[in-house]
């Protein structure tokens, strides 16, 4: 299978976690339950971490694994992990206003890993 494949299987996998994060965010109402939501919004952020980082590693391995490409991608990786930190963060503290903000950022910071991997 060819990494393009591969890496489109990676992305077409966080669709679903995606999509919560995008609901979760345009909610305007105040959650009665903000743990249930920083649970949500956890498990979606990891599922879409750890998707990330597959990718990243099978494009390093793809174009040869060079310090350069695995410090970029690194650097991406951290980025989107401290903004899934953020929204955690905001969920468990019932910060909604601060939570659509970092949702926005961790979605535009999943957008551009991807399309620096392909």
């Amino acid at each position: 299978m060819p990494i393009a494949d591969r890496i489109g299987d990676h992305q077409a996998r966080c669709l679903p976690h995606l999509l919560t994060l995008r609901m979760l965010a345009r909610d305007d109402a105040e959650a009665p339950f903000p743990w249930l939501i920083g649970t949500q919004v956890a498990e979606a952020t990891v599922a879409i971490l750890a998707e990330a980082e597959a990718a990243g590693r099978e494009a390093r391995a793809a174009t040869g694994g060079g310090p350069d490409t695995g410090i970029f991608l690194g650097v991406r990786l951290t980025r989107l992990a401290t903004a899934a930190d953020d929204a955690i963060a905001a969920a468990e503290a019932g910060e909604y206003t601060h939570l659509r903000r970092h949702l926005h950022r961790f979605e535009v910071l999943t957008s551009a890993i991807w399309t620096v991997q392909d």
